[in-house]
């Protein structure tokens, strides 16, 4: 398993355009993939799952990765980060 943070650097935070290029992301890859924000955790392969975070501009989110491609994920998790979700 890897687990990392990352902080929510684009402007109105994952909101539905971000979440659907993280969520299209993540279909990518089959490993489990869990978003920790405060006290919720969701499903990062599920728009409405990531929406519902209402993580903002700023915040930490975690992310909490498992199965045979997990590196591949994690990896291109930090490259949308890195990006900004500019695809």
């Amino acid at each position: 398993m890897i687990r990392f943070t990352e902080i929510v650097n684009v402007s109105g935070g994952l909101h539905a355009r971000p979440a659907s290029v993280l969520v299209n992301k993540l279909n990518q890859y089959g490993s489990t993939v869990k978003i920790l924000y405060q006290n919720k955790q969701a499903n990062g392969k599920s728009i409405l799952n990531v929406m519902a975070l209402g993580a903002k501009t700023g915040d930490e989110v975690t992310f909490e990765i498992e199965g045979s491609d997990e590196q591949e994920a994690a990896d291109g998790i930090r490259e949308l980060f890195q990006r900004d979700f500019a695809v």
